[in-house]
């Protein structure tokens, strides 16, 4: 099969030909027909993961249909139309026994720990568990994001946020995963204030619901956290209910903070890779406004139906998020723009 290979970290990868992926008893193997490209592939491309082997397949938000099931699956059939999250959980430790499968401790993530979905197909391991079929309303480019960005924005606003109507929202850093926080948040009510240093991101965030919009930047740059986070408290008439890093960076992680009000909530959803070091957390304003940090990390399979049901019905639009879809040639160039002020607004999906 095609893949997108990264040879050397840093690089940007190209399309080569390799192996296709061995379908275990336990697992299916997915005919790629779309795969976003998410900051988390970027960092894999700059090996901030240690765990990462060359040469490597990033990738780990897609949708396709089934191509070959294993023995020990029941209930698939090749041509069944899935997504996947990025956590493969493994179904029999103890976090996915209480029904945690999203911190399972021995998940498997493609596009990481084993090869992904920038390629033409894509194994999904214990698929018992970690295979999502589509509803027929929702189309493969729309649900590529839906396994990492999307869903991932869900359960940080919905489940671990728990937003209620009428509370102040900050999302610092509107890409896929903010923008995807911007449009939940605002359909379940709450008023969002979006905070980027790009004007086309700020513009796209109040085209999703966004009631205002921060710029992140002055003329001599980034500003301070604390003058983003006075910014924020400043757009919401005081400070917001529930704030969620949205990037992965010390500066937006200590602004979220910085943006609450008493008994605030901050949610870590961006990645803070240690290779890239460890941020400094203003714990002064969590012990003195008795915040909550909390961390939010994918969303399980059992958790997908409700959210897909939001989606088929209209209540939510992810597909408003796709901005653009390139041929899967274009991924690894792509990928590499991810990191600097190239990037593009919304979510860019591949169709290999």
């Amino acid at each position: 099969m095609h893949a997108v290979v990264i040879e050397r970290f840093g690089v940007a990868p190209v399309v080569r030909e390799v192996a296709e992926p061995a379908c275990a008893g336990h697992a299916v193997v997915v005919r790629v027909q779309a795969t976003g490209l998410c900051r988390s592939d970027w960092h894999a491309l700059m090996g901030h993961d240690p765990d990462i082997v060359l040469p490597h397949v990033p990738g780990h938000e897609f949708a396709g249909v089934i191509h070959q099931v294993g023995e020990q699956v029941s209930g698939w059939m090749p041509g069944d139309r899935v997504t996947a999250p990025f956590v493969n959980a493994c179904g029999s430790c103890a976090q996915c026994l209480a029904g945690d499968q999203q911190v399972c401790a021995a998940q498997t993530q493609p596009g990481f720990s084993r090869w992904g979905s920038f390629a033409e197909l894509v194994s999904v391991d214990n698929a018992a568990i970690n295979l999502v079929a589509l509803p027929d309303a929702v189309d493969v480019a729309t649900a590529a994001g839906l396994g990492c960005r999307f869903a991932t924005a869900y359960r940080a606003v919905i489940e671990v946020g728990r937003v209620a109507a009428g509370e102040w929202v900050a999302v610092h850093g509107c890409g896929g995963v903010g923008l995807s926080a911007v449009m939940i948040a605002h359909a379940a009510g709450a008023r969002v204030v979006a905070v980027d240093v790009s004007g086309p991101a700020r513009a796209l965030a109040i085209e999703l619901g966004a009631e205002a919009a921060v710029d992140a930047a002055g003329p001599g740059g980034p500003l301070a956290p604390q003058d983003v986070a006075a910014k924020v408290r400043s757009a919401a008439g005081t400070g917001v209910h529930l704030s969620l890093d949205a990037l992965g960076s010390a500066q937006t992680c200590a602004a979220s903070i910085g943006s609450l009000r008493p008994r605030g909530r901050h949610i870590q959803v961006g990645l803070l890779p240690s290779v890239l070091g460890m941020p400094q957390v203003p714990m002064h304003l969590v012990v003195a406004g008795e915040l909550q940090l909390l961390g939010s990390h994918g969303m399980a399979a059992r958790s997908y139906p409700g959210m897909l049901g939001l989606v088929a019905a209209g209540r939510l639009d992810p597909g408003a998020l796709v901005s653009r879809r390139i041929p899967l040639e274009q991924a690894g160039a792509e990928l590499l723009r991810m990191g600097g002020a190239g990037a593009v607004a919304g979510i860019t999906v591949a169709c290999p």
